[in-house]
């Protein structure tokens, strides 16, 4: 294994557990036999080991898997699969209500690279890094034989996740198994689960304690779900006993996913209707009061910072327009899942928009990602998802 030497004073980070190694703190350019994705040791400039890690091309030169001499194996991944799944059972995730939920959450799961998503039998895993990509196979194979998961099929996905760079032509599909039955249940709710052709794993499991507190407020509010996608925000909205739903995405296939997954839980239900139109056009268009509980959940506005300033107004833009037209004494979910913003700057932006409609609004609550996304207390870039529920009057 090659050992990477560390720059005077660029230790300090790895000593706090840190998980990533920057390439501006190599004291030396990467031998030519290093390639991307090899295993390598991380040393400080005094010659101290620090870790052992994924060597990557780019701004994170390593991935830290483990801060030790340890064999990168089947072991390896077996241990930090059985711990990872010990918090879930402790979480009670894993029961007759609920079979969909986050095994793995990269650094959160000291697995940084990794994503692991459950859908009953079946997992789906995503690498985002080429180290990850080339322990695929051991980690199915762990996956399946892990006591008590239930797995049988383990899908990859991760033709959009991988560094581009790497040109790894890399092609989705199963790693073990094949297709089984693509319904899934959170919480006593069924749910299409696309993970051939869906966003990120076929469905946003982020989400599940917000749906169900959008839920508690619910009953008798007419709803808009903007960026619906697959109408998860919907389903529980409807559930909860709301008068009427309306969901919004500028995607086709989107709507189409959400309408059936609306059918499955409450066919023949006419308090539903979808719409596939731009957000913007959708708000600008709708009448003042017609709704009284708005979620907006639009996708990431800025992946990375070079992108943050035209986010940040995005954000405000779009809040400005809810608590425009939302009905007086309205409830206003409204998210950032951009990794870039930070949970202030959010804030801001709705903080903005509430002074630029300049009606009174109130904080119920701060929310954030469920448990199943742990953030690891020396990785606070792990916490990417935000969101506030707003009373607007």
């Amino acid at each position: 294994m090659v050992e990477l030497k560390l720059k005077r004073g660029k230790e300090e980070s790895l000593d706090r557990f840190h998980p990533w190694v920057f390439s501006g703190a190599l004291s030396h350019e990467v031998p030519d036999s290093v390639a991307e994705g090899d295993i390598v040791g991380v040393v400080a400039s005094d010659g101290r080991f620090l870790g052992v890690g994924h060597y990557q091309i780019g701004s994170i030169a390593v991935r830290i898997l483990d801060f030790g001499r340890t064999e990168i194996d089947g072991d390896f991944f077996r241990k930090r699969l059985e711990a990872a799944f010990g918090l879930r059972k402790a979480l009670a995730l894993a029961n007759a209500e609920n079979n969909a939920y986050r095994l793995v959450h990269g650094e959160g799961d000291f697995l940084p690279g990794l994503v692991v998503d459950i859908y009953g039998p079946t997992a789906v895993l995503q690498a985002h890094s080429v180290g990850m990509h080339y322990a695929r196979e051991i980690i199915a194979e762990q996956l399946v034989g892990l006591d008590g998961l239930g797995v049988r099929n383990v899908y990859y996905k991760s033709e959009t996740t991988l560094p581009f760079k790497a040109r790894l032509d890399q092609h989705n599909g199963y790693l073990i198994g094949s297709a089984e039955d693509s319904v899934a249940m959170e919480n006593g709710l069924k749910f299409n689960i696309d993970w051939l052709r869906g966003q990120k794993t076929g469905f946003f499991v982020d989400q599940r304690d917000n749906r169900s507190l959008l839920q508690r407020y619910s009953p008798g509010r007419r709803v808009l779900n903007m960026f619906c996608y697959t109408g998860g925000f919907s389903v529980y909205a409807m559930r909860g006993g709301a008068s009427l739903v309306h969901s919004v995405d500028s995607s086709e296939k989107a709507v189409m996913l959400t309408d059936a997954n609306v059918a499955l839980n409450f066919p023949d239900d006419t308090r539903h209707k979808s719409f596939s139109e731009d957000a913007f056009k959708f708000l600008d268009n709708m009448d003042g009061g017609e709704y009284d509980l708005v979620v907006l959940d639009p996708p990431a506005f800025a992946k990375h910072r070079s992108a943050l300033r035209n986010a940040l107004r995005g954000y405000q833009r779009l809040n400005y327009k809810a608590m425009e037209k939302i009905a007086p004494g309205g409830i206003l979910f409204t998210f950032s899942c951009s990794q870039a913003v930070s949970r202030e700057q959010f804030r801001l932006a709705v903080f903005s928009a509430a002074a630029q409609s300049r009606r009174k609004v109130r904080i119920l609550h701060q929310l954030t990602q469920p448990a199943d996304h742990p953030v690891n207390i020396f990785h606070p870039e792990g916490e990417y998802l935000k969101g506030l529920v707003l009373y607007v009057e």
